[in-house]
């Protein structure tokens, strides 16, 4: 950076939990007005760097420079008093308060030792101005989208002395407009000094968005690079330390052809979150990918056909019978299960084991009366840790302590576990690295070569594609066109899911 002295200088950063060392030796810098990246598979160590810097973690070795003085933070609100504040994937904000409430939040201003609502409500309102953001600081946060709340929690972390912004996957759940809308705030934070940490498993817009890239691999430091000197390819080989193509990919023909059985079928499916007189068919053994941009109604379909949402209107068939999925439950004993996007709400549950995690929905299902004997339930635990190569094979680990890989593979072990005909996976690969990614996507081929059919949702077209036999689009809560997933580009795709439904047709 020609010179410069970093704002934020991390040396010899060492972490251990027990004889592990998650961070060994490593060291990092970040320079004023840059968008620093932070990339490895998970489990490399960057959420225990990022720990480390904003106060969550203390160091066991190594010491932590800050403009130029040696700082040690006690706790994250220690960090964001020195100007070091994070944004989180999931928003750790207030949505019953106001959005004021939510910026001002500990800040508040007073008057005759009571809060003024008027005063908050103007100085939110000056923030929000000063990075462009037109929304009513009145209004309810929990109103908005999750890409407006995103904006909001970084509002409230300029609204201190901010020097260093952490940004943990900012963008997994934005569309395009919202992506280009935080990367317009980005750069304007970027003008004024700020050191910016994006963490993100989308490698174009890492490439969009940052100066330089820091590449750590089993909690050690591979090294620091320019972006834009440093080739795609070569930072993924960096990442997993061998090249991608050792991953097989999945290469078999689609098995649906024309006189293919359809095992699922839904005609007219209506619902009253955001799915209107949808149909859609899924063949034995066959792959169907979803796709459509955000708030088109993938997660809602998902839902009405695995009986998490109830319908309004419509039928589905399994096997040509006319079925009731009112429950999960009725339609996991009809061999129907879903995996929800939101791992950390309505998946992993973090406290429990590896174990507890696998065996929680057979038991279940299984009822209190038929309890699965302990023997046999770290025999069936096992068998899919090995199977699906869960790492560490520890089924004694809490289930939260794993990596984001790791644990969509022990969501996959417990539905697995099921024996399902048919496995709805709704952002299986959301914030895992690459190699796990590649992991799932393979496995999820393996699972359909073995007679499992599969929906398989994802905002990334690229593996909707690589994954998928077809591909349904859906447009404002309809399946308004089904394609062969060979007979489409990325390019082309993404041209059906963003058309107008004037010009169909």
């Amino acid at each position: 950076m020609n010179g410069a002295r970093p704002l934020l200088e991390l040396t010899g950063a060492t972490v251990r939990f027990g004889a592990d060392a998650a961070l060994d030796d490593v060291s990092f810098r970040m320079f004023p007005g840059e968008v620093h990246s932070l990339m490895g598979e998970n489990g490399a160590g960057k959420s225990t760097l990022i720990k480390a810097v904003t106060g969550a973690l203390p160091l066991d070795a190594g010491t932590l420079v800050l403009d130029g003085e040696e700082v040690s933070f006690a706790t994250p609100h220690d960090a964001q008093r020195a100007g070091i504040s994070t944004v989180y994937q999931e928003i750790e904000l207030l949505p019953n308060l106001s959005v004021a409430e939510n910026i001002l939040l500990g800040r508040e201003p007073r008057s005759h030792g009571m809060i003024s609502q008027r005063r908050m409500r103007s100085r939110a309102s000056r923030i929000l101005a000063d990075l462009g953001i037109d929304i009513d600081p009145a209004s309810i946060l929990g109103t908005h989208s999750v890409a407006v709340q995103q904006l909001v929690a970084i509002a409230r972390a300029i609204s201190t002395d901010l020097r260093v912004l952490v940004l943990d996957e900012p963008t997994s759940s934005l569309d395009l407009d919202e992506v280009a809308e935080l990367f317009r705030i980005i750069r304007e934070l970027q003008a004024r000094g700020v050191a910016i940490l994006f963490v993100s498993h989308f490698l174009d817009q890492v490439y969009e968005i940052c100066d330089r890239v820091t590449v750590l691999r089993d909690g050690r430091l591979v090294g620091e690079y320019l972006t834009r000197e440093l080739l795609r390819i070569d930072l993924v080989h960096k990442m997993l330390g061998h090249d991608i193509s050792d991953f097989k990919a999945r290469q078999r023909e689609p098995v649906v052809t024309p006189e293919a059985p359809v095992f699922l079928s839904a005609r007219g499916v209506t619902a009253a979150r955001g799915i209107t007189a949808a149909d859609v068919d899924l063949g034995e053994a066959e792959i169907v990918g979803l796709a459509g941009l955000l708030g088109s109604g993938r997660t809602e379909l998902a839902r009405a056909l695995t009986g998490a949402s109830r319908l309004d209107a419509g039928i589905i068939r399994i096997e040509g019978q006319t079925v009731h999925l009112d429950s999960p439950r009725k339609a996991m004993s009809l061999g129907v299960v879903y995996s929800s996007e939101d791992r950390r709400a309505e998946g992993i549950l973090a406290e429990l084991s590896v174990l507890e995690n696998i065996t929680l929905a057979l038991q279940a299902h299984r009822g209190v009366f038929r309890r699965i004997r302990p023997a046999r339930q770290r025999e069936l635990a096992q068998s899919w840790v090995e199977a699906l190569g869960v790492r560490p094979p520890d089924l004694d680990r809490p289930a939260g302590s794993l990596s984001g890989g790791n644990q969509q593979k022990v969501l996959l072990a417990r539905l697995l576990a099921l024996s399902p005909r048919v496995l709805v996976l709704d952002e299986p690969t959301r914030g895992i690295d690459v190699g796990a990614k590649v992991d799932i996507q393979n496995l999820v081929g393996e699972l359909a070569d073995n007679g499992i059919s599969v929906m398989f949702i994802s905002a990334e077209l690229e593996e909707v594609l690589r994954v998928g036999d077809r591909v349904a689009i859906l447009r404002d809560g309809r399946v308004v066109e089904t394609v062969r997933a060979s007979d489409v580009t990325v390019d082309s795709l993404l041209a059906l899911v963003a058309r107008p439904d004037e010009q169909e047709g």
